[in-house]
């Protein structure tokens, strides 16, 4: 509950308010204890706090059961007695919270979205585990689809490019680095759990602009981002890679802020365990770094757990806000977490801690925050103060009207934009085209110079046909003249035969004439 004295948590055995002051809510917390001891009332007590005083809140719904923020709280004989036992009987309302629901899966809540691009080469290496080769290569790729002007929007896009780079590795060795077909085979496989735990509903457009997680209601109110992640903690991949993304989104986008009166922002994420289960330690350093930097940007960071120990100690450093529920201590293994939990706190004199972790009831706890000045508070034992708003889950008509008036509905309707996998499409079939047309060409080069070919060889046999036509009609007409020549000169031969016969003849008359002459002439 908010009060002038800040959020007040709850109440110390020895009647004392134990509240959290504003100006110290973005040095992160922690709210642990097993399951059923409070933590989900704690953590919205705090969100309800933290509206009221005008601060924007996210926070994950892992059960379900958090969306009672959304509706007014129900009045009855317990509740009136909590109230009264708390002293906050004047300000203390039934009343609904400004809330906006969200859902990766996009089936109770607006959708949320990412772009490839907004993720980024070295976040998305460390969520898909990637080795220090494939890490490489998965930046050259980024760097590829910038220079060449292909925008990474979803997983298609990414997976578009990786087969693009696959293809053209040759021609881009020289200008990039070497580009091992392993490592772009072990990015392709890496990115298969992601998109079977619905990565493929996480990135896309429209992606969420930050600034919409930090509105207030038109009454001053901060508003409460609601993720539903009854579906999202089954994927624990997709889970730490939408919480990486939103921390990271934050820090580079928020300016330096510095010591505010309150935070801008404060996140609380439920089953915290998860970001950080088998998680490489390359992923864990980098929650760490921003964890640790994020303060400076007035954004309050909240893990909520059954277990200290869940937490990396370079990360529980960090939580100087704590509210420790139950834990139950039955293994060595959970002795060794309640002692390391209660030395944790700043002690009090009043009990020990350690012995207190396990007898704590549902709805108390061991609460340790840090004061105006930063210094870390002694450890109470504390009734945790009970909600405002309804403690079940918000019925379907509170639910749906919240959706209806958040004004969120701009990320209802998917927006598949021209990317990489378009471009990279309208290119293949641009070089399958052009594949095509070379081929007519080279066809129609083929046929047409088979058919010049054969036009030639038509034309050299016409041509050998004609000189060999002309070679017998010349021997033809020769053969003919050498005919007429030889009639000619048989003709020649009869005519001088006939006049030597003739000559012949007239000289034997001529001869004879003058021999009988002669003998006449004798006589």
């Amino acid at each position: 509950m908010y009060t002038s004295d800040g959020i007040y948590l709850g109440l110390s055995q020895d009647g004392r308010r134990v509240n959290l002051p504003l100006n110290m809510a973005n040095r992160h917390g922690l709210i642990a204890g097993a399951s059923g001891t409070g933590k989900t009332i704690t953590m919205k007590v705090m969100a309800e706090s933290f509206s009221d005083a005008g601060v924007p809140v996210f926070l994950c719904d892992v059960k379900g059961d958090v969306s009672g923020l959304a509706q007014e709280g129900e009045q009855n004989e317990g509740m009136e007695k909590r109230i009264d036992k708390f002293g906050i009987r004047e300000g203390f309302a039934y009343k609904s919270y400004p809330v906006a629901f969200w859902d990766i899966y996009q089936e109770e809540g607006h959708p949320v979205r990412a772009t490839v691009s907004d993720m980024g080469p070295e976040l998305l290496a460390r969520i898909l585990g990637l080795s220090e080769a494939q890490e490489g290569v998965l930046n050259i790729i980024f760097r590829i689809a910038d220079d060449k002007g292909l925008l990474l929007l979803d997983l298609k896009d990414l997976r578009a490019m990786l087969g693009y780079v696959g293809e053209h590795r040759a021609e881009f060795n020289a200008a990039y680095g070497a580009i091992a077909p392993q490592s772009l085979a072990g990015i392709q496989r890496a990115l298969l759990p992601l998109e079977d735990q619905g990565g493929d509903l996480f990135f896309g457009e429209p992606a969420l602009d930050i600034r919409d997680w930090m509105r207030r209601s038109d009454d001053g109110r901060g508003v409460i981002n609601l993720l539903n992640c009854v579906k999202l903690v089954r994927n624990p991949t997709l889970y730490a890679t939408f919480l990486l993304w939103l921390l990271s989104e934050l820090f580079e986008e928020l300016p330096e802020a510095g010591d505010l009166d309150k935070p801008k922002l404060v996140f609380f994420f439920d089953e915290a365990h998860l970001l950080f289960a088998d998680a490489p330690k390359a992923l864990v350093q980098k929650i760490e770094q921003v964890v640790k930097l994020i303060r400076s940007k007035a954004v309050g960071v909240y893990f909520v757990t059954q277990s200290p120990s869940d937490i990396p100690d370079s990360v529980l450093a960090q939580c100087s806000n704590r509210v420790q529920h139950a834990l139950r201590a039955y293994t060595p293994a959970e002795q060794k977490a309640v002692k390391a939990a209660a030395q944790a706190f700043r002690e009090n004199p009043a009990f020990k801690a350690e012995e207190v972790i396990g007898e704590l009831g549902v709805g108390h706890a061991l609460i340790s925050v840090l004061d105006e000045a930063g210094v870390p508070g002694q450890v109470e034992n504390c009734s945790v103060i009970c909600p405002q708003s309804l403690m079940a889950p918000a019925d379907a008509a509170h639910h749906q009207a919240a959706l209806a008036a958040d004004g969120m509905e701009k990320y209802d309707r998917g927006v598949d934009n021209e990317s990489a996998f378009e471009m990279l499409e309208e290119q293949k079939q641009a070089d399958a085209e052009a594949a095509r047309l070379a081929a007519e060409r080279e066809a129609f080069e083929k046929e047409k110079a088979a058919f010049e070919a054969q036009k030639a060889k038509e034309e050299e046999a016409a041509r050998k046909k004609a000189e060999k036509e002309t070679e017998a009609a010349q021997r033809k007409y020769e053969k003919q003249l050498e005919k007429e020549e030889a009639r000619r000169q048989k003709e020649a031969d009869r005519r001088r035969a006939k006049i030597e016969s003739q000559l012949i003849s007239a000289g034997g008359q001529i001869l004879k004439r003058g021999l009988m002459g002669t003998l006449f002439k004798k006589r």
